[in-house]
């Protein structure tokens, strides 16, 4: 059973940065299409950004340009890097490997993400 564990969420001002970090159990992190996700107060959760095994990104259109998907699979790790943050960007984000545009693996806890002055 995969386990995974999103952080680096916080509170910041529009226009700031953060930069989330996703650490998966398993080894065989590597061998999956990984995304990012997140999901606002009465809102379905939603895919943002995505990353395939080999390094091809794609993004939601919200969040093109602001935001970068990156892995270390030698860290069983994914990345998002937030640039750029809006208010409609707060959210709690949550990292997955992919099934189509859903999560393949039981969710971790997420991250909280809160953008506001």
């Amino acid at each position: 059973q995969v386990q995974l564990v999103e952080s680096g969420g916080g509170l910041v001002q529009p226009g700031g940065s953060l930069r989330l970090s996703c650490a998966s159990s398993g080894s065989i992190f590597r061998f999956y299409a990984m995304g990012w996700f997140r999901q606002a107060p009465g809102k379905e959760r939603e895919l943002v950004a995505a990353i395939s095994v080999g390094g091809l990104t794609n993004y939601a259109d919200s969040v093109k340009g602001r935001f970068t998907i990156s892995r270390d699979n030698a860290k069983n790790t994914v990345y998002l890097q937030m640039n750029s943050l809006k208010p409609e960007d707060t959210a709690v984000y949550y990292c997955n490997a992919l099934h189509g545009d859903l999560g393949r693996w039981d969710w971790g806890q997420g991250t909280q993400v809160t953008v506001s002055s």
